[in-house]
This record gives C-alpha cells, structure tokens and sequence, in this order.
C-alpha cells in the first residue's frame, strides 16, 4: 500500500491539521484584536500570527498580506451591513415598520462586530495608519439614502405627516450613531437595542401623522 498522507492547509508549516476555516477565523480574529488595541500601523505581521497560533507563510497563504488581511476582515461585516439595508427598503410593511427593521438591523450588526468598528472609528477620525483605502463614507450615504427613502415613502402614503423628510432622516441617524457611539465610548451607559428602540419611538411618534397614526398604507408590492 502507498503511504498515507496526512492533508494540511496550503502551506502547512505551523497550521497542523487545523481545518482551513479555523485557521481564517483565528487570523481575523487575532488581527481584530490587536488592530482595535494597537491599532493597525503598530500591529505587526508576528504578532498575529503568534497570537492566531499558526506562522507568517500560513498568513501569506490565505491573505497575501497584512493588507488583505485588514481588507477582509472588515469586508464580513460591511458587507453584512449593504445587504440589510438594501434588503429592509424593499420589504413589505409600513413605513414606520421598515425603519425599526433598518435601524435594529444596523444596530445589531454593529454589536456583533464592535472592535471592527472600533478600528473603522479610529481610522477614519485618525491618521490613517497606513491601510488600504475602504470608502466608509459610500455606507453611511446607503444607509442615508435608505432612511429617507422610507420617510418620503411614509410622507407620501400619509403615515408621516409632510414636512422636510431630510430632518426626519437626520433625527433617525443621530439616534442610532449616538447609541452606537455610546457602545463603543461609555458602554455602561449604553442605550441598548431595546433603548434604540424607545428613542425610535418618540422620534417616530413625532413625525406620524395624527389622524393615520398606525394605519399607513405600507410598501405597495
């Protein structure tokens, strides 16, 4: 009989017989530890890997770089986040319905991953550091765009009383960026999901429209 071989991952050295997703996991989660600690320039290549259990060609081999690294690790959950938003716009439900889902949505994403976005903060009110380029700006505008789409939405089937869409949009925003800044900033006076949820109320109970409160139309299919 020929001799058996024992498979490794790609490169082998350091990596064992640990599956290959394990070891992806391990890289992006030692990298996100210590880029939201160090932050990213100060992070080296050795200190991923010696935190993720494994060697720099193990690295190389399913990243190519720190570089690649960095861009998927914040690829997972961004691109989570694009697709709620587009998602949520196009459900069916009523204005104020779809706004709580969008808002909640966001809000959850960004408890999941709140050192990804610790390194998104300190990268884009920070110096640089040296990352490769990552266009946060073209989110928040999706997620803008989004939340006005539904308030004009509530506007013109008579759910939300007229006025200027844009400064409902804006008081939606700011309730969800002050609970997500809290969270990140003064976790112990964090508002919470369900404290999201009673800010939105009061904003949304102050754009209805008295005599539909409730009784929009909802998204025509």
């Amino acid at each position: 009989m020929g001799k058996r071989v024992r498979k490794t991952n790609g490169p082998g050295a350091g990596a064992g017989a640990i599956p290959g997703g394990e070891v992806r996991e391990r890289l992006l989660a030692g990298a996100t530890g210590l880029f939201a600690s160090k932050g990213y320039a100060a992070t080296t290549v050795r200190e991923i890997v010696e935190r993720a259990g494994v060697t720099k060609p193990v690295l190389y081999y399913y990243f190519g770089n720190k570089e690649g690294l960095y861009l998927e690790l914040m690829a997972g959950p961004f691109g989570k986040f694009a697709a709620v938003v587009e998602g949520t716009v196009s459900e069916e439900g009523t204005a104020r319905e779809r706004l709580f889902r969008l808002c909640l949505r966001a809000f959850d994403i960004f408890l999941e991953n709140l050192d990804v976005a610790r390194i998104m903060y300190s990268i884009y009110y920070g110096p640089p550091q040296g990352a490769p380029f990552i266009d946060f700006d073209a989110y928040h505008l999706q997620f803008q765009e989004a939340v006005l789409r539904i308030v004009e939405e509530g506007i013109r089937d008579g759910e939300f009383r007229g006025g200027e869409a844009g400064d409902a949009m804006w008081a939606v925003i700011g309730a969800v960026n002050v609970g997500m800044e809290l969270e990140l900033c003064r976790p112990s006076e964090g508002l919470g999901r369900e404290g999201i949820r009673r800010v939105l109320e009061v904003i949304l109970d102050g754009v209805a429209d008295g005599k539909n409160s409730g009784k929009g139309k909802g998204r025509r299919g």
